[in-house]
């Protein structure tokens, strides 16, 4: 393994080497491939080092390479860079592509150490450090820095899939022209969607800018088959497959907090955690049963329970007795004692991250482990004011202030994640509570423990959840799984047993998605005029359209062009021109902001922004989507301390949130005449009925 170093210069083998006792499998596997400029795609566990062994080669031959054309003039303070010379490169070398924004985020955080690292090796050696920059360009950057990032390009790239396809359908793709690798962090999480052909076709169209094609490095811990994945990191090229024998260990505990989970008892008074809990069995010193314990039980085999006085005719959801009276023993809910469970485990830990499979359970999570949290430290709760229109069991919960946890999702907005994530890695934070939104390879080195509410999603998805916990090399890996009915139960036991035996779910890559041809064709000729030919070769480089028959590919041009098989598609605007005799295709007028508006494959939603009303900096919490927006606000509108809770603000209470939709002007989010009890804007209300 050491033989590997070898081949970086003196100041990237001398940080190493005092950072880390040695390479580890999976990165001395992954260097001699990348090293030879092969293609890789490099599977392992979560904490194995995988980012660094994509990322170090391409800093040291970045490193090496401006130091032979020695070191550019720093700009002057308050003056921009210096454009580089007519005729030189772009300065973009390394395409780093993340699914998600948040890891994109993460990552260039974490670049900071080896890049830092290195330069003060060379210092030290007396060897020229010259600086690598690194950019994020993603949904959440500002205008000004995507200017930026085209008028003064970084040497690194972090990026998304859709926005990779944004640049290479404008301006910014002259950009792209030196880029030589590209690094493609969790593939297993596109490869199988449309969302991955979408960017297979993407990386065909740069390497169409190239000179030569970039060497492209896949990385992920839960791939099956991996051969399906190679092929479709690759197209049409090799891709050298780097998998070690993974040696991560796991420590997985399903717990169910109760007996019985068909009648639960009453949750003792104060909370599990609190003195009015007995000891001994079913207080707070004893262990919850195993998932064993409660699957040997033989009651579980019948359909009910008989037990003395209890209604003969009541239901697994009656939680009354024959007199119509509250039982005594049980509640029929779990979630009082998963939410107190949950709490002793979090006390009991430095760092935990608690998944949910939703935003909406997550936020409720959210604010019952902070009541819980605050009733047993004493501190004061708000009285929760339920509207009268919200339904039964909506997870209203009276607001207590975010002493124990946070929310993180979609919905929160870019500034609150990031405050989210910073508090959790410094350990401020005890406790997050998250969707997929922290799923996938962020390095949350502090976090010791996840909680898993509800059967994971998959098997594949179970693991990477888990990797969270002890994301670093040689640590145990522990969670926690809270089953939440009896059905739940074993779905959680089947998937534990898979994610410990590493059964993952397999994948396959769609074949021929046509809608992604469409739109690509159309965001390829949108600035220059496209060869028929050549543009049939490049797509079927990629892995999707590695099939494609010619019958399609022109069925799909006609389309495009507007040659509809029938009158019913008269309605349809043509976007291309295609010249059947000199075999190009042009856009025609409007194509580029057709493709520009219209992009990728999720879903298109109306987004409505929150905000806290009377706030003047830092107001946005967050956004709803227009299904949701329209049904709360049947409920007279969401209230200030839902908002507060769903970006986590510790501020004194508000009179309102806001919600507006995009159309709407900031002055009219803040005086609430974009929703509520006031008519919306005439902009609001025809924006809303083109969403019905």
């Amino acid at each position: 393994m050491s033989d590997v170093l070898e081949r970086f210069a003196p100041a990237t083998r001398e940080w190493f080497r005092a950072a880390f006792a040695a390479p580890t499998r999976v990165q001395a596997g992954a260097w001699d491939a990348i090293s030879a400029g092969r293609n890789a795609l490099v599977v392992a566990p979560t904490g194995s080092g995988k980012t660094l062994s994509a990322f170090l080669w391409a800093i040291d031959s970045l490193l090496a390479e401006k130091a032979r054309r020695g070191p550019a003039a720093a700009p002057a303070p308050g003056r921009r860079r210096p454009k580089p010379a007519p005729g030189g490169l772009p300065a973009t070398r390394v395409l780093y592509i993340s699914p998600l924004k948040a890891l994109g985020v993460d990552v260039e955080r974490n670049l900071r150490s080896p890049l830092v690292g290195i330069g003060l090796a060379a210092r030290r050696l007396g060897l020229a450090a010259p600086e690598l920059r690194v950019g994020v360009r993603s949904g959440d950057t500002s205008a000004s820095d995507r200017r930026r990032l085209v008028t003064d390009p970084p040497d690194i790239l972090i990026t998304t899939p859709e926005s990779l396809y944004l640049m290479l359908t404008s301006q910014a793709a002259k950009t792209l022209r030196g880029v030589r690798t590209v690094i493609i962090d969790e593939i297993h999480a596109v490869a199988a969607t449309k969302r991955g052909a979408h960017l297979a076709v993407s990386l065909e169209r740069l390497d169409q800018l190239l000179d030569a094609p970039a060497q492209r490095i896949g990385l992920s811990a839960t791939v099956r088959p991996i051969d399906e994945v190679a092929r479709f990191l690759g197209g049409a090229a090799p891709v050298e497959i780097v998998a070690p024998r993974a040696s991560k260990a796991y420590d997985l505990r399903v717990v169910v907090p109760v007996d019985d989970m068909q009648s639960p008892p009453m949750p003792a008074p104060g909370g599990a955690g609190s003195a009015a809990a007995p000891p001994g069995p079913g207080g707070a010193d004893a262990d919850p049963p195993t998932i064993g314990e409660v699957l040997d039980e033989p009651d579980w085999l019948r359909a009910g329970r008989a037990e003395p006085g209890a209604h003969a005719g009541a239901g697994p959801g009656d939680a009354f007795g024959p007199d119509d009276g509250p039982s005594p023993r049980a509640t029929n809910s779990l979630w009082p004692h998963i939410e107190e469970a949950m709490v002793d485990r979090i006390l009991q830990h430095r760092s935990t991250i608690v998944f949910a499979n939703s935003r909406r359970l997550a936020e409720r999570l959210t604010g019952r482990l902070n009541e819980i949290y605050a009733e047993r430290q004493g501190l004061p709760i708000p009285d929760a004011a339920v509207p009268a229109a919200m339904m039964a069991q909506a997870g209203q919960s009276a607001g207590a202030p975010p002493v124990l946890a946070r929310a993180h999702h979609g919905s929160v907005s870019k500034e609150q994640r990031a405050a989210v994530e910073d508090e959790l890695k410094s350990g401020v934070l005890r406790c997050v509570v998250a969707t997929s939104s922290l799923e996938l390879g962020i390095d949350m080195g502090a976090v010791d423990l996840v909680i898993q509410v509800e059967s994971p999603p998959s098997a594949a998805s179970g693991l990477q959840r888990v990797g969270r916990a002890g994301h670093q090399v040689g640590e145990i890996s522990r969670a926690v799984l809270f089953p939440t009915h009896r059905s739940d139960l074993l779905h959680t036991a089947v998937t534990t047993e898979r994610m410990l035996a590493g059964q993952i779910e397999q994948i396959a890559v769609p074949h021929n998605p046509l809608d992604i041809l469409a739109q690509q064709t159309v965001a390829a000729c949108a600035l220059d005029p496209l060869d028929v030919e050549d543009w049939f070769v490049t797509v079927r480089r990629s892995a999707p359209f590695r099939a494609l028959p010619r019958s399609a590919y022109e069925a799909t041009l006609d389309l495009l062009a507007g040659r509809y098989p029938s009158d019913e598609f008269a309605e349809l605007r043509p976007r291309v021109v295609w010249d059947r005799d000199a075999g190009t295709i042009t856009a025609r007028p409007g194509a580029q902001r057709i493709a520009v508006t219209s992009g990728g494959t999720i879903p298109d939603r109306g987004l409505f922004g929150v905000f806290v009303a009377g706030e003047t900096s830092g107001a946005r919490v967050g956004e709803l989507d227009e299904e949701r927006r329209w049904s709360t606000s049947r409920a007279s509108g969401m209230s200030s301390r839902s908002a507060r809770r769903a970006g986590g603000s510790s501020r004194s209470p508000t009179t309102g949130s806001t919600c507006c939709p995009p159309t709407a002007s900031r002055a009219s989010c803040r005086s609430g005449t974009a929703m509520g009890s006031a008519a919306p804007p005439n902009s609001a209300r025809r924006w809303a009925r083109s969403r019905a």
